[in-house]
């Protein structure tokens, strides 16, 4: 299994959905590569959902189409501390919207510190194009399986409405490829697809242009925003 961590990427722009091209400049530290310092002291707030309630909702969603991938423009983090303006220019992208990434940042109120939770996000989103996003918390340490199953019926919803999710992670995950993608500090990325009815999405992430884009398990990423949450 490989480990990698990100830092700072070179800016890479792409008006298609598949890959960024380019190569990443990034900066090593101590042999590593160091993670985004984003920092998100108050995770957003969010209902807790029933077991039944999402049971029939899975049920509803096994009845669509299984999988679905928006077009978007990629555009990677033009700074160490950008992941949060980043991610949502990426989901704006999709509905039309292409602000500067200083624009964004002025709107989510980013600092060197990052940009303070979710709660930013889905603000930013519905008022810069966006339509219809809501902050969902999960606010434990590990994802309960309902929070898992609600994290793949709001994906499945968002995208199906042509809507970006971006999520808010902290911690390291795996993708469906073995890659594992580490932002100790916190970090935002955007799901722009599903496969499987959405036990499968796509992430465009906003750190690096060489791994722009991968799969990742709705399990895995619900376990990644754990005590975080997400816009969708």
């Amino acid at each position: 299994m490989t480990n990698v961590k990100r830092w700072l990427p070179a800016i890479t722009e792409t008006p298609i959905r598949k890959t960024a091209l380019g190569i990443a400049g990034l900066a090593v530290v101590g042999g590593a590569f160091a993670a985004p310092a984003i920092s998100t002291q108050n995770p957003p707030t969010g209902g807790n959902p029933t077991a039944a309630a999402v049971t029939n909702d899975i049920r509803e969603i096994d009845k669509r189409a299984p999988s679905k991938s928006l077009d978007y423009q990629y555009k990677a983090q033009e700074n160490f501390y950008y992941c949060a303006p980043a991610a949502t220019r990426i989901a704006l992208s999709a509905q039309g919207q292409t602000p500067s990434q200083d624009d964004v940042a002025k709107r989510l109120g980013t600092t060197e510190a990052g940009t303070n939770s979710a709660e930013d996000t889905t603000r930013v989103l519905n008022s810069t194009g966006g339509k219809d996003y809501r902050t969902v918390a999960i606010p434990d340490s590990t994802a309960k399986p309902e929070q898992m199953d609600r994290l793949q019926v709001d994906i499945v919803n968002a995208i199906d409405a042509n809507r970006p999710v971006v999520m808010n992670i902290k911690g390291t995950a795996t993708d469906v490829d073995g890659m594992s993608h580490s932002y100790p500090g916190g970090h935002y990325l955007t799901v722009v697809g599903y496969d499987d009815h959405g036990r499968k999405v796509k992430i465009a992430d906003p750190a690096n242009p060489d791994q722009a884009q991968y799969w990742m398990s709705t399990i895995n990423l619900a376990n990644w925003a754990t005590e975080r949450g997400y816009s969708a």
